[in-house]
């Protein structure tokens, strides 16, 4: 009994290893550090600095998908960091303004104002950033030495070329297929049709042509192939679905963009940049149904049909193992698709394997509807990805995005579209419904299950904190007063 219970307190204390917190987490909950070298708040020079490198590190984080709430913490961060404890921080889209005042009584105002990059999925660049904050957050990084770092980090390469990025996109593309339904030749050609993709998509790109066309040709590729595929395993007899692959291809183009993302920001509180980028997502993704729909229509003007879609069979136990391991593998190999560490592809796979395995041999068996599921599964993400995340000093957005992608709803999209173009408007509207609904399953339950993880690690709050926190309402005279304050304590 003893070495039960020994055992256990070695586990615990592996998964909640004492001292380490998320980065967000000592945000949003520890006390505002003594700056070891704080800046001259007097000085409109000094703190002028202090917010560049700020909002600098604010624009990596908003690029890379982070929710405005976490930004905005962070921001605040490393500025009370180095002294500047009173500064508002808001966040409008991929706008970021940061303002404060300086001086005595005849108080001074000072702004920086940022527009983030397009949204780029590099998580080594997040994590980089991730490091850059604690060690900010620790007092061993100047100002000056951080600006230096954030060059290096926008200007450094990723940590493996191109190749295996696209290799990873088109490991998830045959992973994804297994997940519905599809056999080795269904995986085979998913894997070469997002190969074709997006290597051109890469090329297309580099040319400056937009984000909207490319997903127009994306969505044409994935269905040609696919209708091809069809018509030869026709003539030889063979079992393929081609709506899987073209499933698949959706799957694929969505990963890119900021469906869930948007739906986390309306969650958190920021309905202004929720709505923008929801309506991002669902101009681009309408240059996905529209190459699926050109796809078609070239398809049937040179005599290959595609057949009504098919439902998927029921899963079966056997079926469902090979499941868990194909949703693992690519939750993995969308980390490698956006270059992150290798260290981090390992905790993803274990974040993707904790959550199909609660979808796909808990729930489903039990007859829990496939939304509900959906978002329960998507909860064990954020809660399995936030405490493996804080054991490796991971950033948890990058394992939570990482496990969703392979739910994300493409065959509903397919389906809907494929309804409408076909005079289904009803059962067309329904789909999209369910596709929008599913998102927001998926985004309820990360932010659900981050926020669990993040009161089983939550950092203790000191009083000081609350005490400096209290003057922001009344301005900075009585802020410095306050501080003061606190600095004789």
């Amino acid at each position: 009994m003893t070495s039960v219970f020994s055992r256990a307190k070695k586990f615990k204390e592996w998964v909640f290893p004492s001292g380490r917190v998320a980065t967000i987490d000592a945000s949003q909950a520890a006390a505002p550090p003594s700056p070891l070298a704080p800046i001259d708040l007097t000085d409109a020079d000094q703190v002028a600095f202090v917010m560049d490198v700020a909002i600098r590190i604010g624009d990596i984080l908003l690029s890379s998908g982070t929710a405005n709430s976490d930004v905005k913490s962070q921001i605040h961060t490393v500025a009370s960091s180095y002294g500047l404890h009173y500064c508002h921080v808001d966040i409008t889209m991929n706008t970021i303004t940061v303002f404060s005042h300086v001086g005595g009584k005849r108080r001074r105002p000072v702004s920086a104002f940022r527009v983030a990059g397009r949204m780029d999925v590099n998580f080594s660049k997040l994590s980089d950033v991730d490091r850059l904050i604690r060690s900010i957050q620790a007092g061993a990084t100047p100002p000056e030495v951080a600006d230096k770092i954030l060059s290096d980090i926008i200007a450094a390469p990723p940590p493996y070329g191109a190749k295996i990025a696209v290799i990873g996109w088109a490991t998830m593309a045959a992973a994804v297929s297994v997940l519905l339904g599809g056999n080795a030749l269904v995986a085979s050609l998913s894997f070469a049709t997002t190969l074709a993709i997006m290597v051109v998509n890469i090329l297309l790109d580099r040319q400056g042509m937009p984000s909207f066309f490319q997903n127009v040709f994306g969505g044409f590729v994935a269905t040609l192939p696919a209708a091809f595929g069809y018509r030869l395993a026709t003539e030889l007899g063979w079992s393929f679905n081609p709506s899987q692959v073209i499933a698949t291809g959706i799957i694929v183009l969505l990963a890119g963009l900021t469906l869930v993302q948007a739906l986390q920001d309306g969650i958190t509180g920021a309905p202004v940049t929720a709505s923008a980028r929801f309506f991002e997502t669902m101009l681009i993704t309408g240059g996905i149904i529209g190459g699926v729909a050109l796809g078609i229509e070239v398809a049937a003007a040179i005599g290959v049909e595609l057949p009504p879609i098919q439902t998927s069979p029921p899963l079966q136990f056997s079926s469902s193992v090979v499941k868990v391991a194909a949703g693992s593998l690519a939750a993995a190999a969308f980390a490698v698709a956006s270059y992150a560490e290798w260290s981090t592809v390992a905790v993803a796979w274990l974040t993707g394997a904790a959550g199909f395995s609660l979808h796909l041999l808990v729930l489903q068996p039990l007859g829990v509807g496939a939304l509900t599921s959906t978002a329960m599964s998507a909860t064990m993400i954020g809660l399995a990805g936030g405490l493996l995340a804080r054991r490796f000093l991971i950033p948890p957005l990058i394992i939570a995005i990482s496990g969703v992608t392979p739910f994300l709803p493409g065959l509903a999209v397919y389906r809907g579209m494929y309804s409408m173009l076909n005079e289904q408007l009803i059962n067309g509207f329904t789909y999209i419904a369910l596709a929008i609904a599913t998102a927001g399953g998926l985004a309820a339950g990360v932010v659900f299950g981050e926020w669990i993880a993040r009161k089983l690690r939550r950092p203790p709050i000191m009083r000081a904190y609350r005490a400096i926190r209290r003057p922001r309402r009344y301005g900075t005279q009585a802020a410095n007063e306050a501080r003061s304050g606190i600095d004789h304590v």
